[in-house]
């Protein structure tokens, strides 16, 4: 039973490693996809994706992005793995939300 446990618990630290640095991974490249297209000074403020997206090579994406006083999610497909494809294809699929501050500073 104890060693059971042990490696579920291993499995499960492999699983959540795996899980923030496809995150990570993912984050870095959508930010280069924008940089790609000219918008360098829209900022990535973070990453959305399925619990099981690690575990295969196509997920849907929800990132989040600022530019100045606007915000907005938008929603993309990846085609390939951030950590083990040589390429991946990021596809917009289309705006989520969009929230704009109005004086509210920078």
């Amino acid at each position: 039973m104890g060693r059971l446990f042990s490696l579920i618990v291993i499995a499960g630290l492999a699983y959540g490693g795996l899980y923030l640095a496809y995150g990570m991974a993912l984050k870095q490249d959508v930010a280069q996809a924008l940089d790609d297209m000219g918008l360098t000074t829209v900022d990535v403020d973070g990453v959305g994706f399925d619990l099981l997206a690690p575990l295969g090579t196509e997920a849907n994406v929800t990132a989040d992005v600022h530019y100045r006083g606007a915000a907005a999610s938008i929603d993309l497909t990846a085609h390939g793995h951030p950590l083990f494809s040589e390429e991946v294809r990021l596809e917009l699929g289309g705006l989520q939300a969009l929230r704009l501050s109005i004086g509210g500073g920078q």
